[in-house]
């Protein structure tokens, strides 16, 4: 692993180097760059640079506490990811978003296009806007919700975690992985602190990314597992492929949340599809 310093703080990343187009892999909650070992092999094996690295506050980063150099939230993560991406001097980017880290796709290419990114994709992810309001009915989550989430991580994080990693994994009803995978999932959440997962929570729950979605018009993928219980598809994924001016929607059939462990192949060729189209 390396470092870099990006925004105030030092990420932690990996880059497999090479001459092919980057791809940035930006990881969900609450877990860590490491989550992407599905996909890195397969991308580079296609020809592409591909970096992944630890958000603020999880993995082998900097664990600021907030206000100390930025918060936790998507302005801030969003200003953390430019960073990376002008270190790192990547050109012809795409970034890719899985779950939260799609909120920082969604704030970068609205808010930070200086012509190193040109294409976003939205995997399982959080935008347009979780949480249910009076002009966002459609959200998915609402403020019973987002406290319950917060509350079960203050009060027993490795059980609540748990638990929630099994759902992550599961389609209907049924768990898709191993359980030694949930483990590992698992695993990849310890070395976050707790003040960041409790509030990423807010983050991703609370973020209205309808006027940075509106904004994008670069050429975006949107894929999306149609048996996902934790970011259905019909309140987050089919509405931001509705409302991008340039997108791609793949529905992965019986795909849960963590689709692209459970399937890994159908992700990783809707992946390669588009970025090499």
């Amino acid at each position: 692993m390396a470092t870099v310093e990006s925004n105030g703080i030092r990420l932690s990343y990996e880059d497999t180097g090479g001459d092919g187009r980057p791809v940035v892999l930006i990881h969900g909650w609450p877990l860590s760059g490491l989550s992407w070992s599905g996909q890195v092999p397969a991308l580079t094996d296609a020809g592409h640079r591909v970096i992944t690295y630890d958000r603020r506050g999880f993995g082998a980063s900097d664990k600021p506490a907030p206000d100390e150099h930025g918060g936790y939230d998507y302005d801030t993560f969003a200003a953390d990811l430019s960073g990376l991406v002008e270190s790192l001097d990547l050109r012809d980017a795409a970034i890719v978003g899985f779950s939260m880290g799609g909120g920082e796709v969604a704030r970068y290419l609205a808010r930070h296009d200086d012509g190193r990114v040109n294409a976003g994709v939205f995997a399982g992810a959080v935008p347009p806007f979780l949480l249910k309001t009076e002009d966002n009915p459609a959200g998915g989550l609402d403020e019973h919700d987002v406290e319950e989430m917060k509350d079960g991580v203050r009060s027993d994080r490795t059980g609540y975690l748990q638990g929630f990693l099994s759902t992550f994994f599961s389609a209907n009803g049924d768990l898709l992985v191993s359980t030694e995978r949930v483990d590992h999932a698992l695993t990849l959440s310890e070395p976050a602190s707790t003040e960041a997962v409790v509030a990423c929570i807010d983050a991703f729950s609370r973020t209205d990314f309808r006027a940075d979605i509106e904004a994008i018009s670069h050429p975006c993928l949107v894929i999306h597992g149609d048996a996902d219980a934790i970011v259905p598809l019909e309140v987050s994924g089919q509405r931001t492929a509705d409302a991008l001016e340039n997108s791609t929607l793949v529905v992965v059939e019986n795909g849960p949340h963590g689709f692209n462990v459970s399937h890994a192949e159908e992700f990783n060729k809707a992946l390669l599809d588009f970025l090499d189209a």
